[in-house]
């Protein structure tokens, strides 16, 4: 593996995809998960996922995302004890180049991507858990994404997103299954 270094720094290279416009109009599904991995956001108790005052805080800014962004419309979604899938629909009335983009690929974060859209979705989260006493509460620093490119995938992913509690107990981030590792 090439070590990259920036300011003397090893960093982990980008997920994301490259030359892509990510404030583009696109659909994107997005998987955030929690530091550490663990379960602020409640549990599954009979195949059912219980939310804790925290997961229902996630779900209340997750649903206003659209309120702050006027181009952003959620699909499916799911919270789970310890990360979140969801599928964020960025709609723009004038379309810019199919995605792809030359301009400010190692600039500031462009206005309306998918990135500033989960950074401030986390913020919201992490503010609320430090005023209402969760000082513990944190992120995992990045996120999953990918770019949703056809209605088979779209279905493939929704049906991931419905499902994937029902998996949990067999799941091995399940901190009930730590002596399966």
């Amino acid at each position: 593996m090439n070590n990259i270094r920036f300011k003397s720094k090893f960093r982990i290279p980008s997920s994301r995809l490259p030359n892509w416009d990510y404030s583009s109009s696109g659909w994107y599904y997005v998987t955030i998960c929690t530091k550490n991995r663990i379960c602020y956001f409640g549990d599954i108790f009979e195949r059912k996922m219980q939310l804790s005052e925290t997961g229902r805080c996630a779900k209340k800014f997750w649903k206003e995302i659209p309120y702050h962004f006027k181009d952003v419309k959620l699909d499916e979604y799911n919270i789970l004890p310890d990360h979140i899938h969801g599928i964020i629909i960025i709609n723009h009335n004038v379309e810019t180049c199919h995605g792809m983009s030359l301009q400010n690929k190692f600039g500031k974060p462009k206005k309306n991507s998918l990135g500033i859209i989960i950074n401030q979705f986390k913020s919201a989260v992490t503010r609320w858990c430090y005023k209402n006493g969760f000082i513990n509460f944190s992120w995992q620093s990045r996120f999953y994404d990918h770019i949703v490119r056809d209605e088979q995938t779209l279905f493939k992913i929704r049906d991931y997103i419905r499902n994937n509690h029902l998996k949990w107990d067999d799941d091995e981030e399940n901190p009930k299954n730590i002596r399966k590792r």
